[in-house]
């Protein structure tokens, strides 16, 4: 009789090899898999994770504090999918999001490592950022590396990111502290939301 309506965001995004798309609670196994898959690979790039980043348990408190930040716009979680959205083959992340007179946010994202320098990552942002300018009228999105990852870099500044400056002892990496080169990317023909 009387209908419910989500207000949590629709995004799926369909590219020439990927389907991305915003998480949800039944990805608890798809995420589960891909940081259990890649623990080691990404140990280096990332903070500490607990051991419920591998196991789907972990992932359903995780994922629904994730559906209300979605809610509330104040994050965008991205699953990079195959077409039959059965592996999750990497993720991508809008934290942190400002609106008022800054309209920004910031960018993290990780690749599995099979599917490493196939120009995956740089297939799937551009259609990530697209949404988030163009969607949800993004003016700024920050997204910061570690100097030795090159690959980061050159990922960045192929998309049209900007190096802005240098942050020493930025982020707690793999239980330590590290510098971080930050950059950006605006959007020139931005315009307010609706």
């Amino acid at each position: 009789m009387f209908g419910y309506r989500s207000h949590v965001p629709k995004a799926r995004l369909t590219t020439e090899r990927l389907v991305v798309r915003l998480v949800h609670a039944r990805d608890a196994w798809r995420l589960a898999d891909y940081y259990a898959e890649n623990r080691q690979f990404l140990k280096p790039w990332e903070p500490v994770r607990d051991e419920s980043h591998c196991y789907p348990s972990g992932w359903q408190p995780r994922l629904a504090m994730i559906e209300e930040l979605h809610r509330q716009g104040s994050a965008f979680y991205f699953a990079l999918l195959d077409p039959d959205e059965h592996e999750i083959r990497g993720v991508a992340n809008f934290s942190n999001v400002v609106r008022g007179s800054f309209h920004a946010c910031y960018l993290g994202y990780s690749l599995g490592e099979k599917w490493q320098g196939q120009g995956i990552m740089f297939e799937a942002l551009t259609s990530a950022i697209r949404y988030m300018q163009r969607t949800q009228h993004i003016h700024r999105i920050m997204a910061n590396y570690m100097p030795h990852n090159q690959r980061s870099g050159a990922l960045l500044a192929r998309l049209g990111f900007k190096k802005e400056g240098y942050a020493h002892d930025y982020l707690l990496i793999n239980g330590v502290w590290r510098d971080h080169v930050l950059t950006a990317l605006t959007t020139p023909s931005w315009v307010p939301g609706r």
